[in-house]
């Protein structure tokens, strides 16, 4: 058996061996234009010799010259990063020039007498029906309103901690921003949030994947972001200087959203306030992201 495997192999090797002429003759006079001598071996090496040049010249071409930018996927990252700068500075532009032409309208209006006249106060009353109503809160009162600021606050947190439980700790939360907390959460003093002080300018990113379900201006907040994310988790980030994304885009985590800024009443200086909500819950940020 092994010596009729062996004579099959030596038959076909012989055959790679042997020689074959390729002969190119005149059609009128058969006279002998060109030949070339190959054995079926020596194409196989001349064709794979020829596939690993190309393709190292390819590759060459790829990966050390400018033609790899044409290669979808392939970009600079420092291009996406001009590209993301630069239409955060064109959206403030937009933002500055609509202020511009509205505070311009307002002058137009006050210079050509189209002002708002003010409303009239209600009249007082003096017929005196209501002097004697005593509006103060009696003890039993103030005692049962304690009462229940207290066991709200009790059931609350209780509820926030057996949500934690529950699903939290399946997630991987994005940093948003990197920087120094000035301020954390505090339940009790209604700050349902953390306060992360970085440099201006610096951009904010998605904590999670999920889609906007708010972007815009609110006078005590500034430039405000939120983010619907799964099993009824949301974002809440405030006091940007601008805002990326618009409400009902899609984002993914750790995609820029924002940019850090100093907007709002309640801001007084540039950083993040960073809340996460789940199940309508505030629940604590540092619990979770690594600021």
């Amino acid at each position: 058996m092994s010596e009729t495997k062996n004579s099959r192999w030596k038959i076909f090797t012989d055959q790679l061996r042997n020689k074959y002429r390729l002969v190119i003759l005149n059609d009128d006079s058969f006279a002998e234009k060109f030949s070339l001598r190959l054995s079926p071996l020596g194409l196989i090496i001349l064709l794979g010799s020829v596939t690993i040049v190309m393709t190292t010249l390819v590759i060459s071409l790829v990966a050390f010259t400018p033609f790899r930018e044409y290669i979808p996927g392939y970009g600079n990252v420092d291009d996406r990063k001009d590209i993301i700068m630069l239409s955060s500075k064109a959206d403030s532009l937009e933002q500055t020039l609509i202020a511009r032409d509205w505070y311009i309208n307002n002058l137009l209006n006050v210079f050509s007498g189209k002002t708002e006249g003010r409303t009239t106060k209600p009249a007082k009353d003096s017929t005196g029906k209501y002097a004697n109503i005593d509006i103060k809160p009696s003890e039993q009162d103030i005692k049962l309103r304690n009462d229940i600021e207290t066991n709200q606050l009790e059931s609350t947190s209780d509820k926030v901690s057996a949500n934690k439980l529950n699903a939290l700790s399946n997630f991987f939360f994005f940093t948003p921003l990197k920087g120094v907390i000035t301020t954390s959460y505090n339940i009790r003093e209604e700050h349902f949030g953390t306060d992360i002080v970085s440099k201006e300018n610096e951009l904010i990113k998605a904590t999670l994947d999920g889609t906007v379900i708010f972007a815009g201006f609110t006078p005590d907040d500034g430039y405000v972001t939120q983010i619907q994310h799964g099993n009824n988790i949301t974002s809440v980030y405030k006091h940007q200087s601008n805002i990326i994304k618009k409400t009902g885009d899609y984002v993914k985590a750790g995609e820029p959203i924002g940019v850090v800024g100093n907007t709002g009443e309640n801001s007084n200086g540039p950083h993040l306030h960073f809340e996460l909500w789940y199940n309508g819950f505030a629940i604590n940020p540092q619990d979770y992201v690594v600021f």
